[in-house]
């Protein structure tokens, strides 16, 4: 039943207010299984025996400069096969999205993406049972 499921488009403007990130442009893909961010400089450190990480992130993607430095609680460590096929071990963090008029949780593995359009990719696991995803569209929640 997809009855309480919202239809996305193949790119969508979310928040991240966990990270104080807000505006991101994210792609979505169905063909990802997880979806990853775009960081850089990322350090582990450890608070009361669990695995931290600190990382950079430009929150506008019109402006390159602005960089911001975040921190997160480390849920997970993976290795994950990039579109070039090469495979990367990725920290993966737990973090709250806003689509639309929706928050959850989701898994987001932290990358290098500078080659990449967009900094943030919305995976399969991410919208599993929430979301429909309409390829022929772009937006459809609003910027």
């Amino acid at each position: 039943m997809s009855h309480n499921k919202f239809t996305v488009g193949a790119l969508e403007v979310c928040d991240l207010p966990q990270l104080e990130i807000t505006k991101l442009h994210v792609r979505v893909d169905t063909g990802a299984q997880t979806s990853s961010l775009h960081v850089d400089n990322i350090e582990e450190f450890t608070v009361n025996d669990e695995r931290w990480v600190s990382f950079d992130i430009h929150p506008d993607v019109h402006n390159v400069d602005t960089v911001v430095r975040r921190k997160a609680k480390v849920h997970d460590t993976r290795i994950v096969k990039s579109s070039s096929g090469d495979k990367e071990q990725r920290n993966v963090i737990e973090t709250h999205i806003v689509l639309g008029n929706e928050t959850w949780p989701i898994h987001i593995t932290l990358t290098d993406r500078s080659s990449m359009t967009y900094l943030m990719l919305l995976g399969r696991q991410a919208m599993d049972g929430r979301v429909l995803v309409d390829p022929s569209n772009e937006y459809l929640l609003g910027q």
